[in-house]
């Protein structure tokens, strides 16, 4: 299904607030007249800067699992070209893409690449990443404290998209019965049970030096990210459908795994608002982020 009015031409958002915080960065020409002026994140102290990236229903609802299946933010958004336009920025401005392992089942073809999200912009999306002097594709970090991947999906085989996945000491031994692709490295964290937001950033120090991080989830990383304090900024897109819960399928939001309120509750602050017809796309920063 795709979003009311989707075979229509794309159209620039629309700025209706921004507070101009962050380095402003000139996008290409297409991208600039789609998007208008953009910031890159305030840097973090002593690490790069971390931001995620979700779409959500009216009620909170990022996927529309049912038993046995795992879906997307697609199905979300009614595969709004908004959020693809806006999600390839975002991939196109970061060295490195956090990615959890339930993501990856709900999406095992997909690529994190900005012109595979968008491919219409992919020449604008190269101008800016050469702009910006990343002139690597970006690492796709795959985060599975279990191990439990299936390492022939693309994202473990395209030489030109290298990937890191990072895990346990027990996930570590399961995979290693089998030979990893020749573009995928392996970086065990010392806890045998988990997968902190801390031991990601570092092995992903250890293979490449960012600027900018992106996690696009699922729920439980992101959770993991605002518990430790190490997400400096959100991007949400806000879609115009009420998805729904029954006690049978409860339907995650985008946090999971933690209760933040009423004893640590997590408040942002509004950095940018803009509109695409009826779909709104919010931009959120945390003060208690922390080095």
């Amino acid at each position: 299904m795709s979003e009311p009015g989707g075979e229509a031409a794309l159209t620039p958002l629309q700025t209706l607030y921004t507070d101009q915080r962050g380095t402003a960065v000139a996008l290409p020409g297409a991208l600039n007249a789609l998007y208008g002026r953009f910031t890159l994140p305030l840097r973090a102290e002593g690490r790069p800067s971390v931001i995620g990236n979700f779409v959500s229903s009216l009620d909170g609802v990022v996927a529309l699992n049912t038993p046995g299946t795992i879906t997307g933010g697609g199905e979300i958004s009614g595969f709004n070209r908004h959020d693809r336009m806006v999600m390839g920025i975002l991939r196109a401005i970061s060295g490195a893409i956090v990615v959890g392992a339930g993501t990856l089942r709900a999406a095992p073809k997909h690529l994190w690449l900005a012109e595979f999200i968008y491919p219409p912009l992919a020449p604008a999306y190269a101008k800016l990443r050469a702009s910006l002097g990343l002139r690597e594709s970006p690492l796709t970090v795959i985060v599975s404290a279990r191990g439990d991947l299936d390492l022939t999906l693309p994202v473990f085989n395209t030489p030109a998209a290298p990937a890191l996945i990072v895990t346990t000491a027990s996930g570590a031994l399961r995979l290693g019965v089998r030979a990893l692709p020749p573009s995928t490295t392996l970086m065990t964290v010392a806890s045998e049970r988990r997968v902190t937001a801390a031991s990601v950033l570092e092995a992903i120090k250890n293979q490449r030096l960012c600027d900018v991080i992106l996690n696009e989830g699922g729920p439980s990383l992101m959770s993991d990210f605002l518990a430790e304090g190490l997400l400096d900024e959100l991007f949400l897109t806000l879609a115009p459908q009420i998805a729904g819960r029954s006690a049978a399928n409860p339907r995650p939001g985008f946090v999971d795994g933690y209760l933040f309120a009423p004893d640590h509750p997590v408040w942002g602050t509004l950095l940018d608002l803009r509109r695409g017809g009826s779909h709104l796309f919010l931009r959120y920063g945390f003060a208690e982020a922390q080095g």
